[in-house]
Order: C-alpha cells, then sequence, then structure tokens
C-alpha cells in the first residue's frame, strides 16, 4: 500500500467490495492503479438449519459504512485528501437475495446467501412443470441451469414461506435484490429517494434475466412466479447510478457495479476474447472472455455476462465454471474440526508432509456445482488410514481445490477448442504458496498470480472511474500500467498428476446421492416413519412388559 506523503495524488476511486466472509473499502490511484488503503470487517454467517446459509442485510450495510469511515481515517493519517476520492464502485457476492420493505427500509427476512440449499424441495417442483423434467429447459435464454444457486429459486422460497415478504408484495411494498441493489439502494437514500437498480452481471445471475435482449423475460417471471414491479432496473456496468447521502463520501457519485467474478475479470484485464481468470474465495471461478457472443456450453459451465462497460457500450459475455466450496473448506477445517487456529495454520500442516498420503476429501457441503451440479452430493473424506492425521487431511483439503479447478478447466477446454497455456488467478487464498504450487501441478501449466492480489475491487474501481461522467479512469489497453507477477511451473510429471486426478473423480463418484428430499420429523428420521417397523417394536415392548408381570406373579 501507498507510503505517506503529501501533496496532490491525481483522482482516486473507491471500491465497496462485498463478499460472503467480509466486507471492505479500498482506494486506489486512478492513474497507477496502486492501492492506497482499505479497511475489512468479518461478516457473520447463520447456519438456522442444516444447508440453510443467511446472513444479516442490515449488518453487511453497517459493514459497508464502516469500512468507508475507517479507510478515509487511514487515507487522512496518510495526509491524503478524500476530497480525491471521484467516485465508488461496488462489487458484491452474487446470486445473494435480499427482499426489503420500500417504505420502511427494513428487510423482510435474512438475506439467503448463494450457498444456501433449503430450496432444493423449491426446484424439484418446478422441474416437474418442465417438458422432459429436463434442468436446461432455460440455458438458451439465461445461460443457467435450473439450481439451488440462482436467485429466482430462492426468491420462490421466500414467497412461498415468508409472510411477512408475500404480504408486502401484495401491498406493493417489496423490493427485490441481490447485495448490489441492496447497498446502491441503501447508499444512494434508501426509503428517502433511494435508487433502485442492479447491473446487467448481477441481473444475468438471477435465472430472471434474458442475457440476450439484456431485459427481464416476462415468461420466466411467470414461471418462477415472480411479480415484475418487485425487479430492479437493469444498467451497465459503468455509469452513475446516484450519490452517496451520507458518511465522509457524501456527494460522491457510485458509478461502477459489477458481480465480483465479472470484477475480478476487468481487474485482471481479460478483455480480449479466450483470455480467463479464476478467483479463488469462499468459493472458485474460472471465467473465460467469450466476446460479444454467448457461447453456451456442452459441459457443464455457465453462461453469464462479464461486463458492459457503459449505456452504449457492447456486452461481453463469459463461460464460467463454479465451485462452491474453496476457501470455505479451510474455514471449515479451522472452525468446525478445530485442527488450525488460522488459515494460514492450515498452510503450514500440509507443508509439514507434503502429501495427503492416498486421503482424498471431496467438500461437497452444498452439493457439487460446475460439472455436475449435482445437488445429492455431500462432503467426505476417503483413503484413510490408521496412519492418515491431521496434515494429511490438510493437504488432501487444498489439493481439494486445485482438482475441482482442474475438472473445470478441462471443461472449459472442451468448450473452447483451444487449451489455455496458463492460468491466471486472484483471491484471498492465492496468499497460499503450496496450493498454487499444488495448482500448477495439477493443471500441467503455469500459474500467474498478480503481485497486487486485490483484483475483484480493482475491475469496480475501474468500472467507476471510466464511467461516463466521471472519466478519471482510462480502459485503453496501452494506459495499462504494467503489472508484475508471481509464477509458479509445474514440477511433477504428467502422469502422477493424472493418477492423482483419476483417484480424485473416483471420491467424486462416491459423494453423489447421499441426500434425499425425503420427509423428515424435525429434522431427524425416526423409526415410526415406517409402520411396520414401528408395530414391530410396540409390540415387542408390550410382550417385554407382560413377561416381566407374568414372571413377578410367580414368584
Amino acid at each position: 500500500m501507498a507510503e505517506a506523503r503529501g501533496g496532490a495524488m491525481g483522482p482516486l476511486v473507491g471500491a465497496i467490495d462485498q463478499g460472503t466472509s467480509s466486507t471492505r473499502f479500498l482506494v486506489f490511484n486512478a492513474k497507477t492503479a496502486e492501492l492506497l488503503s482499505y479497511h475489512q470487517v468479518e461478516i457473520q454467517q447463520k447456519f438456522p438449519k442444516e444447508g440453510w446459509v443467511e446472513q444479516d442485510p442490515k449488518e453487511i450495510l453497517q459493514s459497508v459504512y464502516e469500512c468507508v469511515e475507517k479507510t478515509c481515517e487511514k487515507l487522512k493519517q496518510l495526509n491524503v485528501d478524500i476530497a480525491s476520492i471521484k467516485a465508488v464502485g461496488v462489487c458484491n457476492q452474487r446470486e445473494t437475495t435480499v427482499v426489503w420493505d420500500k417504505r420502511t427500509g427494513e428487510p423482510l427476512y435474512n438475506a439467503l446467501v448463494w450457498l444456501d440449499l433449503r430450496t432444493q424441495s423449491t426446484v424439484e417442483r418446478l422441474l416437474k412443470k418442465i417438458p422432459g423434467h429436463n434442468k436446461s429447459f432455460f440455458k438458451n435464454k439465461t445461460g443457467l441451469p435450473l439450481s439451488t444457486y440462482f436467485s429466482a429459486v430462492k426468491l420462490c422460497w421466500l414467497l412461498d414461506n415468508v409472510k411477512e415478504v408475500r404480504q408486502a408484495v401484495q401491498e406493493r411494498r417489496a423490493l427485490f435484490g441481490t447485495i448490489d441493489t441492496w447497498l446502491i439502494w441503501s447508499l444512494t437514500g434508501g426509503k428517502n429517494g433511494g435508487v433502485h437498480c442492479t447491473d446487467v452481471t448481477n441481473a444475468s445471475r438471477t435465472m430472471l434475466f434474458n442475457i440476450h435482449s439484456l431485459e427481464w423475460d416476462t415468461e420466466l417471471c411467470k414461471f418462477f412466479g415472480i411479480p415484475m414491479e418487485i425487479l430492479p432496473k437493469v444498467r451497465s456496468s459503468s455509469e452513475i447510478y446516484g450519490l452517496m447521502s451520507s458518511g465522509a463520501l457524501t456527494g460522491v457519485p457510485i458509478s461502477g457495479c459489477l458481480g465480483d467474478q465479472s470484477a475480478a475479470l476487468v481487474g485482471q484485464m481479460c478483455f480480449k476474447d479466450g483470455q480467463a481468470k479464476n478467483t479463488y474465495g469462499t468459493g472458485c471461478f474460472l471465467l473465460c472472455n467469450t466476446g460479444q457472443k454467448p457461447a453456451i456450453s456442452e459441459h457443464g459451465l455457465l453462461t453469464t455476462v462479464a461486463y458492459k462497460m457503459g449505456r452504449d457500450k457492447p456486452v461481453y459475455y463469459a463461460l464460467e465454471g463454479s465451485v462452491a466450496i474453496a476457501g470455505a473448506v479451510v474455514r471449515w477445517l479451522r472452525d468446525n474440526l478445530g485442527i488450525a487456529k488460522s488459515s494460514s495454520e492450515v498452510e503450514k500442516l500440509a507443508a509439514e508432509v507434503g502429501t495427503s498420503y492416498g486421503c482424498y476429501f471431496v467438500p461437497a457441503f452444498s452439493g457439487l456445482y460446475a460439472p455436475y451440479w449435482e445437488p445429492s452430493a455431500r462432503g467426505i473424506i476417503c483413503g484413510l488410514t490408521q496412519f492418515t492425521n491431521k496434515n494429511h487431511i490438510a493437504f488432501a483439503a487444498l489439493e481439494a481445490v486445485c482438482f475441482q479447478t482442474r475438472e473445470i478447466l478441462d471443461a472449459m477446454n472442451k468448450d473452447c477448442g483451444i487449451p489455455l497455456r496458463q492460468l491466471q488467478v486472484d483471491g484471498g487464498m492465492t496468499n497460499n504458496k503450496i496450493l498454487m504450487q499444488l495448482q500448477a501441478d495439477i493443471l500441467c501449466i503455469p500459474v500467474v498470480k498478480p503481485s497486487m492480489p486485490e483484483t475483484t475491487a480493482l475491475g469496480a474501481a475501474m468500472a467507476a472511474g471510466a464511467a461516463e461522467g466521471v472519466g478519471v479512469w482510462s480502459l485503453n489497453p496501452a494506459d495499462f500500467t504494467a503489472v508484475t507477477s508471481e509464477r509458479f511451473e509445474p514440477q511433477i510429471n504428467p502422469e502422477e498428476s493424472e493418477y492423482r486426478y483419476t483417484r480424485w473423480k473416483k471420491a467424486v463418484q462416491k459423494s453423489m446421492g447421499w441426500e434425499t428430499t425425503e420427509p423428515q420429523v424435525d429434522g431427524e428420521t425416526s423409526i415410526f416413519c415406517s409402520l411396520p417397523l414401528g408395530f414391530f417394536i410396540m409390540n415387542s415392548l408390550l410382550m417385554l412388559i407382560g413377561a416381566k408381570y407374568i414372571s413377578g406373579n410367580c414368584k
């Protein structure tokens, strides 16, 4: 980050990076792309039932206010004038669904996080309405399969199960949005004139958006039972949406908005057809720019909107491979199993053994995403022996992230027809050198990590700074500053890599078909759900009591 310095620095741009596990506000120099300062706050995830993942929308909003104020204080300590901040961009966890009351500004329920699995029965009910029960039926319109992952089914669940949401919709008080929409509406005034909008990248993850016409689709909304009046206005990824209405940056325009994975694609400068990046966060997301025409995958990938850098600018598309659990598996080892006190300690444990010793970990905590789209899968650790210890499990967890990336990269190479020669990476997990070397070994291609890893926030800042009416950031490739990178070359032979990958795929098959949606009593299966078994047990108990009574009378 920047050293303390006096004098004018030129225009600055801020970026709100609201992720699944934390919120950050970062400030960049628009001329050099240098990160000057930032502040970060962890966000609590709630798990009220197995498979349910929620967050408090008010906590998320408060974390944004805190990060903005703290970062501005740090800039003042560096002798940087915050009046130099000319724009703010937003990047966010996608698909996570919020419904709130536009009159009070209060959320009507917790945010349903993209990882949430409660909607599996909703998905199965909707599948019955589709000819042939084909989960890819709407893929030509949306680029997406029918899955618990996307916002439409989460919104369906809220309408079906939350009385407050249903009532607010009936009384025309309800607004729907993904996290970007909730933040922009709140930051630009909320109930006092807040702007209700989203951008094309976030809209394309709802399953209500036609990625060709770039509009909400009447047929899709009717199928899912979603009233169109609660949907936000869809705008480009780079234009002035409104002004910050309070705090240290009052009056500064919010002029950039990108879903986090699209923001990382922009931040990695992947503006050409065929350029790709992989982001390692809570999940893992590989995106490849496919240009101005959407490519429909034949190998389990998603078609998504990559970006649209201005109202009159063309839209660009991407193929995406989505993995639900990446950094989350390290958090699980730390918080649930307690085998490490920090993420860095997991790396240290893995480094001490340098092998999983034949142990394979499939972290399908929320089912399997790309390329399988198998909601019945659950996490397994297999290949255990008496020799296996926590170090081997830590190594297997890191290896699992790399194997999942290999699966989606293989699918992408098949869809694109031209294999990637190297993989550009970013995200918090890329600080783990063991992971990066493992990734190069398992892919058998170099892995390239930029020295400035905050590419997601950088992408949002670029979109905001380049917006019409702001114009402080050039998106001309000739103006880009040279990026220094760290490169990881494969260090094992392809035969060993293939052997380990084949074993991994065997473990994946064993993870499938574990979960069903059969009804349960209070989350537990009761033996009395089976009538014959229930009668047998009751009869046995009565016979036992009778035998004791008779034997007692014979004494």
